[in-house]
């Protein structure tokens, strides 16, 4: 069974990949990073996870990049983590923002890129985890559009306010502008106590 990362073992993991990345001499990569990896690293929430989700690039200049697709040596890298460690292969993905659907390519939140917490992990690697802010949008988006438990206690966890829900609910109806998923996002709000936020929407 693949091994779990606690805040802990995430750390030891990165600066693991770190150390592959420099002995392949592969260029700098920085990472940000968002979903259960990015919670547990700030602090956020106390959990383990089986992965960390790269959900763009940054540039040397501060720029957001595609991360679709990662840089091979980077792949490379982390699939010999994964067997260093026992974890599973892709623990390392850029699942949540593959293809034309995925969180960059829609748009990320206002502001998103001055909220990132840097965090250093050798010469070759800097990781950015996403700010509570924004794991607010993407945790309300992924709980309306999976309906998956995780998810939804995610956003429990990170008590958002009313204020804050009702900006995530109005970005995540711009990445998907059907009226189902406005209903399912109001019957989500409704169930989770937020019935005023609901009526905005």
């Amino acid at each position: 069974m693949d091994k779990k990362l606690t805040k802990e073992s995430l750390e030891r993991t990165f600066k693991l990949l770190s150390g592959r990345l420099d002995l392949a001499e592969s260029n700098p990569v920085r990472l940000v990073i968002c979903g259960g990896s990015a919670l547990i690293a700030t602090g956020l929430r106390q959990r383990t996870t089986n992965d960390a989700d790269v959900v763009a690039l940054l540039s040397a200049t501060g720029e957001l990049l595609n991360p679709d697709p990662l840089p091979a040596f980077l792949l490379e890298a982390s699939a010999k983590v994964a067997r260093d460690l026992g974890l599973k292969e892709n623990w390392l993905n850029n699942e949540p923002s593959r293809n034309d659907g995925g969180l960059f390519q829609m748009g990320l939140p206002d502001g998103f890129a001055d909220r990132l917490t840097q965090q250093f992990f050798g010469s070759r690697l800097t990781i950015y985890f996403i700010s509570r802010l924004d794991q607010i949008h993407f945790k309300l988006y992924a709980a309306a559009d999976q309906r998956d438990e995780t998810h939804i206690a995610d956003l429990r966890a990170l008590k958002p306010t009313d204020a804050e829900l009702l900006a995530a609910a109005r970005w995540a109806m711009t990445h998907d502008v059907s009226e189902g998923f406005r209903m399912v996002l109001t019957e989500l709000l409704n169930q989770m106590g937020y019935a005023s936020v609901a009526k905005n929407i």
